[in-house]
């Protein structure tokens, strides 16, 4: 019969507290995250939209169904920021954080430039961080991501045409 010692139990009871306080300090970091998500308005692209227009809140940031044409580039639609095989899933925090600070996706490729990356480069790393932890948190939502397209004859979707100033 096993009988507990006070150092057991004490060892318990310390394990206990550390839990209870990584788990507060990553629920805040996840808060941060969310808010940082919202006044970055990160669903104001990579959240789907429906045939009126308006965006579908339970759908989260599974991916934009609106693109971007830019002059010269193609169209380009926001992508699934959820940690499905669709999206975020197999990115580390390091990653992502890259991403959103560099435009640069960790297989190389380049974000669409409508991404405002460059003011997202000055996230302090804190806030970087609480971000990043934010988007691994969130519920993975499956999403079917429109490839880019060259011009609008080769558009798979509607988008919003970019225009220079002359």
């Amino acid at each position: 019969m096993f009988k507990p010692t006070l150092l057991a139990l004490i060892g318990i009871a310390a394990l206990a507290t550390t839990d209870t306080a990584i788990a507060k300090e990553n629920e805040t970091e996840i808060s941060r995250g969310a808010y940082l998500a919202r006044v970055m308005d990160c669903g104001g692209c990579h959240m789907p939209r429906g045939a009126d227009g308006a965006p579908i809140e339970g759908a989260g940031l599974s991916g934009g169904s609106i693109g971007f044409e830019i002059p010269g580039l193609g169209i380009f639609w926001p992508s699934n920021l959820t940690p499905d095989d669709t999206g975020l899933k197999g990115w580390t925090k390091k990653q992502i954080i890259d991403a959103v600070r560099t435009g640069i996706r960790p297989d190389g490729r380049m974000l669409s430039p409508a991404m405002p990356w460059p003011a997202y480069a000055a996230l302090t790393d804190k806030d970087a961080e609480a971000l990043a932890t934010f988007l691994q948190s969130i519920p993975p939502a499956r999403s079917t991501a429109l490839p880019p397209a060259k011009d609008a004859e080769d558009a798979h979707g509607p988008f919003f045409r970019v225009t220079l100033p002359q």
